[in-house]
Order: structure tokens, then sequence, then C-alpha cells
């Protein structure tokens, strides 16, 4: 699809009287990532619901590149910006809600936190991992996100998908593959998750609440979360933890421009105040170099990265 294609797409489909939600252009995505850096978007367009999104969905040619983001909180965007449209999910998608068989029905822009204290507030415990995640769930059942020992598969009975036909499907675990922080659909398709159907174990709520209290107050006693950031750059080595080995080659507080590896985690890099992406890429390859040459160890970044680099 060349750009007048692209254009005549963005200025009669999202307009269409049939589509309710949002739509915007040349949006700066560092407003949407909490890393507070990144480049430009072509678009973004904010369904009203459901329905809408499938109706969205519908109306977008083929080659139109799409990119599902909740809170953009594991997400890096290049400075030289997307093209295409990105679909806003956080806000939109938020149904949250108890079936009859006792599971719970949670949309994919639902935050983790939120669906914590949902939870809990049913007498419901197993969730509390979630208040530790900065993300919506979308994007927890994309990578099998995880903290203090869970992971947001273990949770999962089925969910909901839709494709860029607008087509639902409902599927299984048996559907995918699921590892430490890898989620891939056996069939060659293109979809996003729209929800899930989540089991947890019914108990009592006030434990399920004073953990959630311990939990939120380790990640703030641990965490840099007064600065951007996105949460840990790096998966865990198995049988290791990729801040140790950051820390033991003494990356502690190295700094490209304005991304610095976090002097409270250092499987963290914060955005001091200017950063670039291309400041926290290299800062991230950087890190990778060090430690591999260090230790002989390869640290894989379970951040995603999107976007073209500034020529």
């Amino acid at each position: 699809m060349n750009m007048t294609e692209l254009q005549h797409f963005s200025d009669s489909a999202l307009r269409g009287t049939q589509l309710r939600g949002t739509a915007s252009h040349d949006v700066p995505m560092r407003k949407y990532t909490s890393w507070r850096a990144g480049g430009t978007a072509d678009r973004m367009y904010q369904p009203a619901d459901m329905e809408d999104l499938l109706a969205f969905l519908r109306s977008v040619p083929d080659g139109e590149p799409l990119y599902a983001v909740g809170l953009g909180s594991n997400l890096l965007v290049r400075d030289g910006g997307l093209r295409g449209t990105v679909l806003m999910l956080h806000g939109t998608l938020s149904g949250l809600h108890l079936e009859l068989d006792g599971s719970v029905y949670a949309e994919a822009g639902v935050p983790g936190a939120k669906l914590a204290r949902f939870a809990a507030t049913h007498n419901l415990c197993g969730a509390e991992f979630f208040v530790g995640i900065p993300g919506t769930l979308g994007g927890m059942l994309a990578m099998n996100a995880g903290c203090y020992g869970s992971e947001t598969w273990e949770r999962v009975l089925r969910v909901q998908t839709v494709n860029r036909k607008g087509e639902v499907h409902v599927r299984t675990t048996a559907d995918y593959e699921i590892g430490y922080r890898h989620v891939a659909l056996r069939e060659a398709n293109e979809e996003w998750f729209g929800a899930a159907w989540l089991q947890f174990t019914k108990r009592d709520g006030e434990a399920a609440r004073q953990e959630i209290k311990a939990l939120l107050n380790k990640r703030i006693a641990t965490q840099p979360l007064n600065l951007p950031n996105a949460g840990s750059v790096f998966r865990n080595p198995p049988g290791d933890h990729a801040a140790r080995l950051i820390q033991e080659c003494g990356l502690k507080g190295k700094q490209i421009g304005g991304a610095q590896v976090s002097e409270k985690h250092a499987n963290f890099i914060v955005n001091t105040g200017a950063a670039t992406a291309a400041d926290i890429e290299n800062l991230i390859n950087e890190v990778q170099e060090v430690v591999r040459q260090k230790t002989g160890i390869k640290l894989h970044p379970e951040v995603r990265i999107i976007g073209k680099k500034l020529v």
C-alpha cells in the first residue's frame, strides 16, 4: 500500500459513520509509553468498545501495519516512529466481571493492579502478583508476564482473540506454545488478545488484600518508580538473575545520553529526563555486550522494540 492509499484509508475509513472510536494522526508515542521517549505514529485509533474494535479491523486494508498498545509499559518506539496505526486498547477494552462458574472475565485493556484488586474484593486469591506488573492484560498475555514467582498463563482458562478480518476466536492454552516470557500461537495467524477467562482460588479476600499491600511496598522499595522506565528490561537467564549479572559487571549507573542503568535496580533502565529512544536502545545493546564479554551469558530483552531508527 502506498502513502496515497494509506492517506485515503485514514481520511475515509477512520471517519466512517459506522465507527464510534477516536482517530488521531501524527501521534507522539512518548506520551503513550512508560519510558516517555520515542517517535511519532502515523495514526492512532482508540475504539469505543469491543464491537467498535471489530468494525474498525474490518475497515483496515490488508497492507496497513497495526500495533496493539495498552499502557506502553513494555514498549520502546524508535525515534523514527511507526508507519501504520496504533490500536490504543487501554481505557477501552476495560470489561471486568465474575462469570457464573466463578472465573474472572477480563478484557485486554484492564491494568494488572485493577485485576488484582478486583479478585481480592471478590474473595479470590492468586491474582496478587498482577499488582507488580505495570501493564494491561493484553500485553501480559502476549509475553506471559510474571513476577514474584507467578506467571500470567498459569491462571488462564481460555482467551478471546480478534484478527484483521474483525473475527473473534476463543482459544485454549493448547493452541499456544507457552514458556518463560514467551507465547506463540501454533497457527500462523495474526491475532490480538481481546480478553481472557482467568481462574483463581476462593479464599479470604483480606489475606489477598494484605499480600497486595506487601507486594506494593516491596515494589516501591526496590524499583525506581520515580523515573520513567519500562520495568525489567532483560529476561532472567536460567538459574540466575539479570540484575545480579548487570550489577556484577559494574554497570549500575552506566549512562548513554539521558538513559541510565538504574542505581536502585540494575535490570531497570530509566529516562533521567531527556532520553531518546536511541539512547535507551544503545544502552540496552551496551549492557548486553558487556555482560556477554565478562560472563559469557547473552541477556535477552523482554521489552518490545518497534519502529524505524532515525537516519
